[in-house]
């Protein structure tokens, strides 16, 4: 076996391929591809670009800007509703959201390419000129202090909303740096760690206070912030990955998803190997093996124990990994790791799927008689995280469903009045745009909450 290693190798292969959503080279670029835009929409009738934004950009307006060289204000017209605006241009699945509702796409002409413009003005914000012309902080103009736990897409977007709204707010987080699964997570052929450190520094300048390393766990830390703060914002996202509990776990060249995505990311040494596996069917999934192949694996295969059709990752995602060479093996049900002291296989055993039961789903059932060995010598599990269902002992009103923590979807409520909550947490695994959506829905609620305790 052909190990190749960490962060060298990794960037050597990356200088071939490129990021999946390259800058705009100049301003010339982005005024042509600005000027496809047909500008739809109007008071009355929002355009379906922005009707399909989580975080309800007006998309028609910063294109306008940018079509006529104001891109400091398309950068504004951005971070008015998304202020990580930049990172979610890099990460977001614009093919089934606001690229996907563009008219032009539907007339067969070609999607603007929405993400690539909003990338090019939030840069110029954060990372260039425009940099120079950020506003200084602002004062509380209410009372009420709002605590966030959580610096992830929906938490920042939380506190900048309720920054907006006049109220002070404070964001903590366990890790030393901002950016939650964006940081964390999300593979580096999607985005590493820029821009959102300066879309945190950005946040910082308007007033909000931002403290990392900072984890609040167990009651009495939760205590402690109640007793400070009139309300807290959860944006905690999902816990940790779900375990893959199989014999040969343990073997060198078993790896779970994200700390592996997160050493990458750290700059960290890791290994892949020359045949990889990838246990899952989710977006993750996806995202690992495209990356395998990145790193210069020779063969990636997906191992999913349903068929394409219930695949959860997105159509348009299994399109571009099978474009660049990810193969997949479907009704395939896992049942330990083989090899003496590293991995050398995935023992499996083809399954076939079940009448729906009650809902809906199709439950895989092995077929005897049918185990066999696929040869690799790396094989990565991304088969969903936990949830945090911890914060149910240390919070009393709490609900869940699964692993989803329930609120009141047009507030983020959650059965304590005190706590309102978004992202992940709540939806059990979304984009981060979406949890950008809550976090401003949420902050909006909590600053009415203030209002009406005031009047």
């Amino acid at each position: 076996m052909s190990v190749k290693g960490g962060n060298l190798a990794m960037q050597a292969v990356r200088s071939s391929f490129g990021e999946l959503r390259p800058a705009l080279r100049n301003l010339a670029q982005a005024t042509v591809e600005a000027q496809r835009c047909l500008l739809c929409g109007d008071a009355y009738a929002p355009a379906p670009c922005t009707v399909a934004c989580p975080a309800g950009i007006d998309v028609p307006g910063f294109i306008r800007a940018i079509a006529q060289g104001e891109i400091g204000h398309a950068a504004d017209v951005i971070f008015e509703d998304n202020p990580v605006g930049g990172s979610c241009a890099r990460v977001c699945p614009t093919p089934i959201l606001c690229e996907g509702a563009c008219v032009l796409e539907h007339e067969g002409e070609g999607a603007v390419e929405i993400a690539r413009l909003q990338r090019f003005a939030t840069d110029h914000r954060l990372l260039g000129t425009g940099a120079d012309h950020e506003p200084m902080p602002m004062r509380p103009t209410r009372s009420g202090r709002v605590a966030v736990i959580g610096a992830g897409p929906g938490g920042l977007a939380c506190a900048g909303a309720l920054r907006e709204l006049g109220l002070d707010v404070t964001v903590f987080d366990a890790n030393p740096a901002p950016g939650g699964l964006v940081r964390y997570a999300i593979a580096p052929y999607r985005q590493w760690q820029q821009p959102l450190d300066e879309e945190a520094e950005r946040l910082r300048r308007r007033g909000v206070e931002l403290r990392f390393s900072a984890p609040i766990e167990g009651e009495a830390a939760l205590r402690a912030l109640e007793a400070e703060y009139d309300f807290i914002y959860l944006g905690v996202g999902l816990g940790e990955d779900t375990p893959l509990d199989l014999p040969g776990q343990d073997l060198a060249g078993v790896e779970l998803a994200l700390p592996w995505i997160a050493d990458l990311k750290a700059g960290r040494a890791t290994q892949i190997g020359e045949r990889v596996a990838v246990i899952g069917g989710g977006n993750t999934a996806i995202d690992v093996a495209r990356e395998a192949l990145h790193l210069g694996a020779r063969d990636v295969t997906i191992l999913y124990r349903r068929t394409r059709t219930e695949m959860p990752a997105y159509p348009f995602e299994v399109e571009e990994a099978i474009a660049e060479g990810v193969r997949f093996l479907w009704l395939v049900l896992p049942t330990g790791f083989v090899g003496a002291h590293r991995l050398e296989g995935v023992a499996c055993r083809y399954a076939r799927l079940s009448e729906p039961d009650f809902d809906g789903r199709r439950r895989p059932e092995a077929v005897a008689g049918t185990d066999f060995v696929f040869p690799c010598d790396t094989a990565i599990g991304a088969v969903g995280q936990v949830a945090r269902r911890t914060l149910s002992d240390w919070i009393p009103g709490l609900e869940f469903e699964g692993s989803r923590l329930l609120v009141d979807p047009a507030t983020g409520q959650t059965g304590n009045p005190r706590y309102y909550a978004g992202g992940d947490a709540t939806r059990g695994g979304d984009t981060a745009v979406a949890a950008v959506g809550d976090g401003t829905r949420a902050a909006r609620a909590i600053a009415r909450r203030m209002e009406e305790a005031g009047s």
